[in-house]
């Protein structure tokens, strides 16, 4: 008896999106899904075929009326098999997948909408790093940036720089996680001792002790602190706009994030990259241990750096992920797609919506359709 066929793999509409933004060419058949990405490399025209047919159903092309190459093509295409799209047309299984694709049918608010390009003939040339020409695109540099594309961005000529600059979004609680509870467990043990005390660098003879029981309030503060910086940074920095006289203030732009809205499904860059991340939060926690003392200031950074990685965890996921229809998470997303898609100058609070409430940045609840 011949041993049974292996189950087809299977994906939803979100992890083949993240596959379309990191430049694969995956075409459907039905729920039937191909990886064309080794044969548009390799053959004339294989760009433009993956410009024209990434993502779409090509049954019609297939299964229309015949003609003398149909069975041919249906025959070639099956060795590019690579397995099932998950949840459609299942009856009344109601696949978490599905309900993402209905919501984004019916609610323009999580629907992203990208502008069409002609790769020959856009600002930049695409086939080359873009990091050293945005700063020649000058006034028309605003505009271009915030005109988001499906495709990923090679930002400088050396490969050891262009890797730094990216990361998989799961480097980030590798890395900092274990610091987090390596400096949790450190300053507690410091506090645990009763030696801890306020104002010591002012004076002698008022100080203040810090007695153990405050270690979880001043992590929680470390957290509220960082959702604050978070909202600054991504306002005041992240969203500056340069002078179009600037060629370097331009660059520094994109760099900084300026390439994740014009390319906001580049998984890649989605989360810093560890190395330029190692040197701000060794920024942050040298001004805190200059401004407070050593277990207090470290406290409050491990809280801090906790909530950042919650930051970048949370950025990560309102882009590729699909949370259930009203849930937190959900409002959150429709909440980004908003400011990517948009309203580019509100709605800058990622993890939490607080701070665009306090500073009157939130974004609309009715979208603007002259600007969708």
């Amino acid at each position: 008896m011949a041993p049974a066929p292996p189950p087809a793999a299977s994906f939803s509409p979100s992890e083949v999106q993240r596959r379309l933004a990191a430049g694969a060419c995956w075409v459907r058949r039905g729920d039937r899904l191909y990886d064309l990405s080794s044969f548009v490399r390799h053959h004339p025209g294989g760009e433009q075929l993956l410009r024209a047919r990434a993502g779409q159903d090509i049954s019609a092309d297939l299964d229309g009326p015949p003609h003398r190459h149909s069975a041919n093509a249906r025959r070639w295409l099956e060795q590019y098999y690579v397995g099932e799209l998950r949840g459609e047309q299942q009856g009344s299984m109601e696949n978490e997948a599905v309900a993402l694709e209905e919501t984004q049918k019916t609610d323009p608010a999580m629907e992203p909408r990208f502008k069409v390009v002609d790769w020959d003939k856009d600002l930049v040339d695409w086939q080359k790093p873009l990091l050293w020409q945005v700063g020649h695109l000058g006034e028309k540099y605003d505009e271009w940036v915030h005109q988001p594309v499906t495709r990923p961005i090679r930002l400088f000529h050396s490969d050891l720089i262009e890797g730094l600059s990216k990361t998989v979004w799961y480097s980030v609680p590798i890395i900092w996680v274990p610091l987090v509870l390596y400096l949790s467990w450190s300053y507690y043990r410091t506090f645990a001792q009763g030696n801890v005390r306020l104002f010591t660098s002012f004076t002698t003879e008022y100080t203040l002790a810090v007695p153990k029981s405050m270690f979880p309030g001043l992590f929680m503060l470390g957290i509220f602190l960082w959702s604050l910086i978070e909202y600054l940074i991504h306002r005041f920095l992240f969203h500056m706009k340069p002078p179009s006289d600037s060629y370097y203030l331009i660059m520094l732009h994109f760099v900084m994030h300026g390439q994740h809205h014009k390319a906001p499904f580049d998984g890649s860059r989605l989360v810093f990259p560890p190395v330029p991340a190692s040197l701000v939060i060794g920024v942050f926690y040298l001004c805190l241990q200059l401004i407070l003392p050593e277990a207090v200031g470290g406290t409050v950074f491990a809280g801090g750096l906790l909530g950042y990685v919650l930051y970048d965890m949370t950025h990560y996921y309102l882009h590729f992920g699909s949370p259930h229809r009203g849930s937190y998470l959900y409002n959150l997303k429709a909440h980004h797609v908003k400011h990517h898609f948009a309203h580019q100058k509100s709605g800058f609070g990622i993890s939490t919506k607080l701070w665009d409430y306090c500073f009157h940045t939130l974004i609309p609840e009715k979208p603007h359709l002259k600007m969708q």
